[in-house]
């Protein structure tokens, strides 16, 4: 948790910006409670709404709250604990206390903020209110707001507000991610020592997320580890290691304060690439460095994404594996039969950060449409870059049989494509090379007090200590 001063800045900023667009009532944000795995008191392990620890800071379940955009009132909705709560979980803080903790004066049981939203809509007050992820959220503005459909009610004003506030980190959020990306580094350097053909893939990825666990929240998603890169989120970790093969790792830490890292590198299992890993492994990292140089205020993400697009199809024309002209290629969308996904995301509180306020609205600008190819298509984040945004940097090159020959039955790429050698990569699997980047104001740099290892001499002589 932040000083009290951050969190009562935050909401005041987020008041204003409302007033600013014209908006009045009231800004309703509803807390996650716990939720039963198999039965009520075995719950899936507690994780608070982002937003609410953006702007309120505390991490316990059932917590409501109200701001009043006219009058500026806050109001923190929760109960005390009981003797049968003191008997399982021991003395607990007071709700007052807690409220106070994050500069809110006010506080009522969790059951009123039914009363002062049924208050407002009476008088004809409109109830702001953003996305809802989870179940019980979604049940409890049924409740409160009087509507089957929550989507249909959703507060675009104060999404927007929201969004512009947590796009922009501050310094001290920028500390909390190079922290989780220590974390990050940490874990990654277990699983990479961890490499060792014979042994079972579950062994390293329980090595890995024991540094995040006792070192952090956890994992901030479920960890990719696999010899099967080509599929991009594989999470089955039951292959036996083998010689001669690549294993991605797609991982991140979710430290204490919640802030998320995310990196990705591609090892060889034997502990030094072959000639042909070595050749495509090369052409990833020259695309993840070019668009690392890029990456600065004024340019849009997009055109990152795309000039690192031709930066994969001209070392694969070196290859071979296409031809032709390269602006053709990337115009046609070819580089989406070898990188079906964007070039990165935005990073903060969530590892896809605020994806749950809408995608698009957290990735594009309003000037900006979502392109439907293949690759691009899946591009994240597009915006123009602004000092304080967090993104990942993530190219790679997948070798997908499916999807190589879904393209070459249905013609496309057709005179582009070598689909005659790219038969020879089918057992190849693939490659991701992912950094975290902070763009500032002169330029960008990668978060974390250390780099992972990623040029092929620097992974080979790590993987040789």
């Amino acid at each position: 948790m932040f000083s009290k001063e951050v969190y009562s800045r935050r909401r005041e900023t987020l008041l204003g910006k409302l007033r600013t667009a014209g908006e009045s009532g009231i800004v309703l944000f509803i807390g996650n409670a716990e939720a039963p795995a198999q039965y009520r008191d075995n719950c899936y392990k507690w994780r608070q709404d982002s937003s609410w620890l953006y702007y309120f800071g505390l991490d316990e379940p059932r917590y409501a709250a109200v701001l009043d955009i006219e009058s500026g009132r806050e109001v923190i909705y929760a109960d005390d604990v009981d003797i049968d709560d003191i008997i399982w979980m021991g003395p607990q803080p007071s709700v007052q206390s807690l409220a106070e903790s994050v500069g809110v004066a006010h506080t009522a049981p969790y059951g009123k903020v039914d009363e002062d939203v049924a208050a407002a809509r009476k008088a004809g007050r409109k109830v702001h209110y953003l996305a809802p992820s989870r179940y019980f959220n979604t049940l409890r503005l049924m409740e409160l707001i009087g509507r089957a459909r929550v989507d249909l009610g959703v507060s675009r004003p104060l999404t927007e507000a929201v969004i512009s506030m947590r796009l922009v980190k501050e310094d001290i959020e920028i500390e909390a991610l190079d922290a989780a990306c220590a974390l990050g580094y940490e874990m990654h350097s277990v699983a990479r020592d961890s490499i060792v053909p014979g042994i079972v893939e579950q062994d390293i990825v329980g090595k890995m997320e024991g540094v995040a666990l006792s070192k952090g929240w956890g994992v901030s998603f479920p960890t990719i580890l696999t010899q099967h890169g080509e599929t991009l989120h594989n999470h089955i970790h039951d292959k036996v290691i083998e010689p001669g093969k690549l294993m991605v790792i797609d991982a991140g830490v979710e430290a204490n304060s919640h802030y998320a890292s995310d990196f990705t590198r591609t090892y060889p299992t034997s502990g030094k690439f072959s000639g042909k890993q070595k050749d495509v492994y090369e052409i990833v990292l020259a695309s993840h460095e070019l668009a690392f140089s890029l990456t600065r205020p004024g340019i849009t993400y997009r055109e990152v994404h795309l000039a690192a697009a031709r930066r994969t199809l001209e070392g694969l024309s070196a290859l071979g594996i296409v031809r032709g002209d390269l602006d053709e290629m990337v115009a046609l969308g070819i580089a989406g039969l070898f990188q079906p996904h964007g070039l990165g995301h935005n990073m903060g509180l969530d590892v896809h950060d605020m994806e749950d306020l809408g995608e698009d609205l957290v990735g594009y600008d309003p000037d900006q449409k979502r392109a439907k190819q293949l690759g691009l298509g899946s591009l994240r984040m597009a915006r123009r870059l602004v000092p304080g945004h967090v993104i990942t940097d993530e190219p790679g090159i997948y070798f997908i049989p499916a999807l190589i020959e879904k393209f070459k039955n249905e013609g496309l790429g057709k005179d582009f494509v070598n689909y005659a050698l790219l038969e020879s990569y089918y057992d190849f699997g693939g490659i991701r090379i992912e950094d975290d980047v902070l763009v500032t104001p002169s330029g960008a740099r990668r978060l974390g007090p250390k780099r992972l290892p990623a040029t092929v001499a620097d992974i080979e002589e790590a993987m040789r200590r």
